[in-house]
């Protein structure tokens, strides 16, 4: 079980750096004018999310495998999975912001992209809190 969690961290960590690199992007993308570097902006996008949507895939499998193989329960696991549910929800906004930006449709400034940026960051850390502390 130990290779599991080995696993389940360096997933959750890919993950992770995933999703604090694309809204990077996307500031980036929502401050420029030029056609040729929107275009090489949206390949790094496509190519990011579709590298990083089966490493989260896999962060949430071996949580998983986690949970039902040590029968882990608690108030902290419910806040946490709840967290997690947070982060599936925003790595998905990440595709309809991706799609948004395809067809000429992103009507948000890169000071918005900027503060999205922060969600995950704030994830990771009441993440890490609850699972190292567990607080409740």
């Amino acid at each position: 079980m130990l290779w599991v969690k080995a696993f389940h961290i360096i997933f959750v960590v890919s993950w992770f750096a995933g999703l604090f690199y694309l809204p990077r992007l996307f500031v980036n993308h929502a401050m420029t004018q030029d056609t040729a570097v929107s275009t090489q902006l949206q390949v790094m996008e496509r190519k990011l999310y579709r590298f990083v949507t089966p490493i989260g895939v896999l962060a949430l499998a071996t949580g998983l495998w986690l949970w039902l193989g040590y029968g882990i329960a608690g108030d902290w696991l419910m806040a946490k999975l709840f967290l997690v549910v947070a982060l599936i929800a925003y790595h998905l906004y990440c595709a309809k912001l991706l799609s948004d930006f395809k067809q000429g449709h992103n009507t948000r400034s890169h000071i918005w992209y900027r503060w999205f940026n922060e969600l995950p960051v704030l994830i990771l850390i009441a993440v890490v809190i609850l699972v190292v502390v567990k607080p409740f």
